[in-house]
């Protein structure tokens, strides 16, 4: 095995460990968002990310250069506008919808990388992708109207995408801590600017509330971006974003594993198919290299 497929493969792990943290925070912040706004929480959770990461690595993002701290800046402003977004329109839609328009991203991915980059895709990709959406629609979907809450959803969808198809071009990886820190910075502004027209942020208002607030900020928000952002500089773009589509997937196992929700064939249908694809865009690429040696193989 090369080095570079070892790259590749700890980056699938590194992913899909985020997409499974991710998928525990459905059932953990349900209560908190009942008891404090969405928008405080956003803020209070980020603005606590950014000052960890700050402290932890002030001299990776000293050294990161002036042009690689914009580009992480933008990207951070990118998926902070991306979560206001999609939390105005999910106060606006169901959460199964919600979820299913958000994990649209796995669309927009290909077509931006091939829009702003021109990276093709070989067939098996798009077929992933295919099975991504389709697999998404089977866990979320019992019905489909397009209203304002689906709107703002899909542009959410469309920036989450954006800033994979960017991490992915600019991301490199000794540049992961720098990169990871100023993307929460831009983050944390983007949610903190939000609350201001209501005096700024309130306070989670219970130890309860603390300690989720703590993890989601600590854990799923700085750990989270920092695996991201390395793991993004051993694959493409798309096969990040249908890697990341089995959030869903974990969020779906967590609730049912919790007592939350009862396990349905639904999900048993589309958590396959979404499993489906990430296998495919994971095995191509090894068929694909193993395929030359193959063939001399078979016609010696």
């Amino acid at each position: 095995m090369t080095g570079a497929t070892r790259g590749a493969g700890l980056a699938t792990l590194g992913l899909l460990a985020v997409t499974a943290i991710w998928g525990s925070t459905f059932v953990l912040i349900k209560d908190v968002v009942g008891r404090m706004p969405v928008v405080d929480f956003l803020a209070v959770r980020f603005v606590i990310a950014a000052a960890a990461m700050v402290v932890l690595f002030a001299l990776p993002l000293w050294r990161l250069g002036r042009a690689q701290m914009l580009r992480g800046l933008a990207l951070g402003v990118l998926y902070g506008v991306a979560q206001w977004l999609q939390t105005e329109g999910l106060a606006r839609t169901s959460p199964s919808v919600s979820g299913f328009v958000t994990g649209m991203y796995v669309v927009f991915t290909p077509i931006l990388s091939l829009l702003l980059f021109r990276q093709r895709m070989p067939w098996t990709t798009w077929l992933a992708v295919l099975l991504s959406a389709l697999g998404l629609g089977v866990l979320a979907l019992n019905g489909f109207e397009v209203d304002a809450g689906v709107l703002l959803t899909l542009a959410s969808a469309a920036l989450y995408a954006l800033h994979i198809v960017g991490l992915g071009h600019w991301s490199k990886a000794g540049d992961a801590f720098g990169m990871s820190a100023i993307q929460i910075v831009g983050i944390a502004a983007v949610c903190f600017a939000i609350t201001l027209p209501h005096g700024g942020p309130s306070l989670p208002p219970d130890g309860k509330a603390w300690v989720v607030v703590l993890y989601m900020a600590l854990v799923a928000g700085a750990l989270s971006m920092l695996v991201q952002t390395w793991a993004q500089t051993h694959m493409p773009a798309t096969r990040a974003a249908i890697v990341m589509t089995t959030e869903p997937v974990f969020a779906a196992g967590f609730a049912v594993l919790l007592g939350v929700d009862a396990l349905t064939g639904r999900m048993l249908g589309g958590g396959a198919l979404v499993l489906a694809a990430m296998y495919m865009v994971e095995l191509a690429p090894r068929f694909r290299r193993k395929k030359p040696a193959e063939a001399l193989h078979h016609e010696v």
